[in-house]
Parts: C-alpha cells; structure tokens; sequence
C-alpha cells in the first residue's frame, strides 16, 4: 500500500486553470480507467465508455491501462486517438482536453498520460487527481475536509482532502476485478477501512473526523455495489455519500471543472478604466 501525507501535494484552484488556458471554446474530460476509459463533453455529456481493447496475438483482449500504469502505450494513443477524433474532429487547435489520474499515480505515468494527450493535438492539457474530479462532482463545495475512496477495477484509493490540498491518500493495487464471481467484498471493505484507520492514526487536527462526520465519498464501480457500500457505512459507523452513477463520478468531475475552464476562457476581458 502507498501513501501521501500532509499536504505533499497540492489542486489548483479553477482560477488558476482558467488563467492558462485562455481562448479554447471545446473540450474534453477523460478518465483513464484499468478496466475502462469513459470521456465526457460538457453539453453532451458521456460520449465514450470504452473497455478492453481488441484481440491480441494470444486472443486475450488487450488491456493498455493496469493496476493504473499505462503498459501498452502505442495502443493506448490509438485509444485516446478515436475517442478525439469522434468528440472532437480532427482540427483540435482550439481545445482543451482534461485528464484524471490517481492521486498516487507514479511520474512515469503521469508523464506518459500527458504526452499522450499532447500528441493528440489540443491548444491545452488539464492534468488534476482523480480525487478532486471526484469532489468536484459529489462532495461539498465550502472547502471543508471530505474524504473520497474510489473503488475501481484494480485499484482502490482513499483521500483526504481539506481546502483543495491533498492532506493524506492511500492505494491498494487491488480492486473488485479481483473477486472470484459471486465472491463477499471482504477483502475490499477491509482494504478501505485499514486505509481509514491509518489516516486516523496519522491525523494530527482532526480532519479526518471531520470528513467522516460529513460522510465519505464513494466513487468508482465498486460503490455501485450495495454489499460494498452497505459494509463500508456499517464499519465506520457513518452514512456514506453517492453520486447517481458512481462508476462515473470522476468523469463527470472533470467535465465540470472543464466547463467551468471553457466558461472563464471565452469570457471577453473587460477593458481598462470600465466596469462589466
């Protein structure tokens, strides 16, 4: 299990996006899954939900995203290069493209996914943690602590988060694509609570109790599970929140931190010596 703690890394705030990526009018907000990859345009809404890819050599299909590492990058790009290619057309000069990450997700990584978004030809690249897209779309917006656990295919992360600063965060390269068929969530709701705990041990101003009063966020396809959710509410002891669709929660996170770009970027600046 890795670990973040005390404020290592901080979110931008919207404004400070806004002031980099002045004059793009389209956009896109991508959320780079293991099992999928889902796009997201603001006024249309999901327009790709992609899981595996084709066929290999060996007839398994290919899977260019693991354990959240890219390991095929080349059919990856391919990947990402169909998505934009249908949201967005080919001349993409006057758009921004949005991309989520895990919040622990390793610079090798991180460092790929943005070229990979660079090489598909957009004015700007957006890169913000898969924990804030999530806040942005579920959690309270008066910048109080909340805590955020996404479940996903293969890995699951718990984040606290206070102000728009990252206080703590846990991953587990492990997931519900790891349960046998039919299979208790036993060993996920255990890998989330020993997540909490070790965050309350390390807690040193109480934000964590904070967050749990106001009820953990659950995002990820883990959280559509009601034998997930139910077991994680009961061991902590409070209620926990939900979006209408879990599983895309981050997506729709980043769509809305991008709408939010797109709306400040094509606002015309007010001239000097006159008021708006």
């Amino acid at each position: 299990m890795r670990s973040l703690r005390d404020g290592q890394r901080h979110v931008r705030s919207g404004h400070r996006q806004h002031a980099r990526h002045e004059g793009v009018s389209r956009g896109l907000a991508l959320d780079l899954g293991s099992s999928r990859t889902r796009a997201w345009v603001p006024g249309q809404g999901l327009v790709a939900d992609t899981g595996a890819g084709p066929a290999g050599a060996d007839g398994h299909a290919t899977r260019p995203v693991r354990r959240g590492r890219i390991v095929d990058a080349e059919s990856c790009g391919r990947m990402l290069g169909r998505i934009a290619d249908t949201a967005l057309g080919a001349d993409r000069g006057d758009t921004v493209i949005v991309l989520s990450h895990p919040v622990l997700a390793g610079s090798e990584h991180r460092t790929a996914a943005r070229d990979m978004i660079r090489a598909l030809g957009p004015s700007s690249v957006i890169v913000l943690d898969s924990a804030r897209a999530a806040a942005a779309c579920g959690g309270p917006q008066d910048g109080g602590p909340l805590l955020v656990v996404d479940i996903g295919a293969e890995l699951t992360e718990a984040t606290l988060l206070v102000d728009g600063m990252v206080r703590d965060a846990r991953l587990a390269e492990t997931g519900i694509s790891d349960l046998e068929p039919g299979e208790a969530p036993t060993a996920v709701v255990r890998t989330v609570l020993d997540m909490v705990m070790g965050m309350w041990h390390q807690d040193r101003h109480g934000a964590l109790l904070g967050a749990l009063r106001r009820g953990p966020l659950l995002a990820g396809g883990g959280a559509l599970r009601p034998d997930v959710t139910n077991r994680i509410a009961v061991r902590l002891g409070v209620p926990v929140r939900l979006t209408d669709d879990p599983a895309t929660t981050v997506v729709r996170g980043a769509g809305l931190i991008l709408g939010s770009v797109l709306r400040h970027a094509t606002v015309a600046p007010v001239p000097p010596g006159r008021s708006g």
